[in-house]
């Protein structure tokens, strides 16, 4: 746990009455990054709604789906999120407090008013986000691994009868 950032029960950040800053340096446990996590995270009770904004950064090693080589990759957030406080996270309670429920940018999470805020796991999300579904280490990437040619030819594996009409296909277009 990065010292600093324990959950806060938002009892005590809507009794502040301002905005709760976090700095943020050090390694998340769940994030395996070559350095620190660092950046800001700020949360304010407003209400019905938490808003939440930060500014993160870190670089991560990643294995590249392509080629399978190790490469790194700078991961960077800047972001605001607005979490509902309640369990009625109706249209009419959201339209009551002033959000629009068909917005794009609507509340999408919510969370129980009697609960606790946990920055590390908000960071941990918000960081998790920018990583990529498909990992690749650059234009440059060389390919999958080829097997070696040696300067005798090799043998040739008996072919699967259902790949036939294929390999009949491939050798007619080598062909013209």
């Amino acid at each position: 746990m990065i010292p600093g950032l324990e959950p806060v029960p938002l009892r005590d950040l809507q009794a502040l009455g301002a905005p709760r800053v976090w700095e943020v340096e050090g390694m998340l446990e769940d994030l395996e990054s070559l350095t620190p996590v660092r950046g800001e995270l700020q949360a304010e009770h407003r209400g019905n709604v938490l808003e939440v904004s930060g500014e993160l950064q870190t670089i991560v090693s990643l294995c590249c789906d392509r080629c399978l080589g190790q490469f790194n990759q700078s991961l960077k957030v800047k972001t605001e999120e607005l979490i509902w406080l309640g369990d009625d996270q109706s249209s009419d309670a959201m339209a009551e407090a002033g959000f629009d429920p068909d917005s794009p940018d609507g509340l999408i999470e919510s969370m129980d008013p009697r609960s606790s805020f946990e920055p590390e796991r908000w960071a941990f999300e918000q960081l998790s986000l920018q990583l990529s579904v498909v990992n690749r280490c650059g234009n440059d990437c060389p390919g999958p691994p080829q097997p070696e040619t040696t300067g005798a030819a090799m043998p040739t594996a008996p072919i699967d009868p259902r790949w036939q009409a294929l390999q009949q296909l491939r050798e007619s277009s080598n062909d013209a």
